[in-house]
């Protein structure tokens, strides 16, 4: 039924080129990947499913951990941004969706992939990544459209369709029949797909994995990195705190009131890697590839309750004094951590002004230092959990500063 509603799709996509312009080739590319898919759907009638190689499975979770799952999502992120001129080519982004479905189709022949992909819980936020991609994809070529009428001297697209209708009856129409229409949606999808209840809560036998949910998950994925005053309360207030903020220390006039991205790449970019890169990469490793005891496994590896993998965590003071000095850990508190309290207090109080001064002086001097350091302390905060990810993967590096005297852990 999958594939055959992916021929479906490809079919109409063949319908739609064929009515719309005379690009043969298209239609004809469009029309063999739906045979391809009808082909498929029709293997897989018939108990003989397209599979995917065992060598290539293994490959995949041989190469799969946080590292390349975190800095894969980074570098796709980055070349999305340099190429999205190619990429939001309509041709572009639907032979993307192709590969993407197929794969995805392939893989569900996985016993494991299948398991964990066909959760009840997981179901929905499968859905919500093509939801994600696709308005992605929607906003950055509308903004790419505007910059090239930009370039060539022509009003931005929204100027062109400045035609204004009254929010009643117009607007509130529209809201109802999609309101009414996601009802029937949730309706029809709550019949097949049954409510993930569980056993009722009992001390006697914990989950394992137990998960926060999903819209938590990012926050349950920095417990690995930050003590949980760290993760669970000052980062997500520095979150909160900052969105507020943000139209108060933006200084930039255009690009209000249409898309464009050439006229706001700094607001974009640090939108775009706060919210897809630290926070939907750690949803979606949590969800699908975190597994008992916490463990990281690949997408086509069994979740095994036995699986152990040895870390062995070192502080900054060990690596500092016993790795770098040669010597013993010092008896007092504030000597043993005084590595690490003075690279916390350049990363937080010397390094924005120095960014002031050096990288981001044009920020400085049309912001002025006020909103200037607000901004500043707010990238920090944001650029602290990749750095304190990356120590921990490449160093084993648990806490920068730890004082278990005073309980206070960075």
């Amino acid at each position: 039924m999958y594939f055959a509603l992916l021929c479906l799709l490809n079919v109409g996509a063949a319908w739609y080129v064929s009515s719309r312009s005379q690009r043969k080739p298209l239609v004809v590319l469009w029309g063999l990947v739906a045979l391809g898919y009808l082909f498929c759907s029709v293997m897989a009638v018939n108990g003989n499913p397209v599979l995917l190689p065992e060598g290539f499975k293994q490959a995949v979770n041989g190469v799969a951990g946080p590292v390349t799952f975190t800095f894969g999502s980074l570098g796709f992120f980055v070349v999305f941004l340099i190429l999205r001129r190619f990429f939001v080519r309509p041709v572009v982004a639907w032979t993307a969706l192709n590969l993407l479905t197929l794969f995805f189709g392939i893989s569900m022949t996985d016993p494991n992939f299948q398991e964990i992909v066909g959760k009840p819980d997981n179901v929905p936020i499968s859905g919500m990544i093509f939801l994600l991609a696709f308005f992605t994809w929607l906003a950055m070529s509308k903004a790419v459209e505007n910059d090239r009428r930009i370039e060539q001297g022509k009003p931005v697209v929204e100027k062109d369709q400045s035609e204004s209708v009254l929010v009643w009856p117009d607007l509130v129409y529209t809201e109802l029949i999609c309101m009414v229409l996601v009802t029937v949606v949730l309706v029809v999808w709550s019949v097949p797909l049954r409510a993930p209840l569980e056993q009722p809560a009992t001390s006697l036998k914990t989950p394992n994995p137990s998960k926060a949910p999903w819209y938590f998950l990012g926050l349950q994925e920095m417990l690995v990195y930050y003590d949980p005053w760290m993760a669970g309360v000052v980062l997500p207030t520095m979150i909160i705190v900052g969105l507020v903020a943000l139209p108060y220390i933006d200084f930039n006039k255009l690009g209000n009131g249409y898309y464009t991205y050439v006229q706001r790449k700094f607001a974009i970019n640090t939108f775009l890697f706060g919210f897809l890169v630290l926070w939907v990469t750690l949803i979606l490793m949590g969800t699908f590839l975190r597994g008992p005891n916490w463990n990281f496994f690949g997408p086509y590896e069994p979740w095994d309750v036995h699986k152990v993998e040895a870390l062995n965590n070192v502080q900054m003071a060990e690596i500092f004094w016993i790795q770098f000095m040669n010597q013993g850990l010092p008896s007092q508190w504030y000597m043993r951590e005084l590595p690490g309290i003075v690279l916390t207090v350049l990363y937080l109080f010397a390094l924005p002004p120095l960014l002031g001064l050096v990288v981001m002086r044009k920020y400085l001097d049309r912001m002025g230092f006020v909103r200037f350091m607000v901004l500043a302390t707010l990238i920090q905060f944001m650029a602290a959990l990749p750095i304190k990810m990356l120590l921990r993967w490449t160093m084993n590096l648990k806490y920068i500063v730890y004082i278990p005297e005073f309980f206070f852990n960075i």
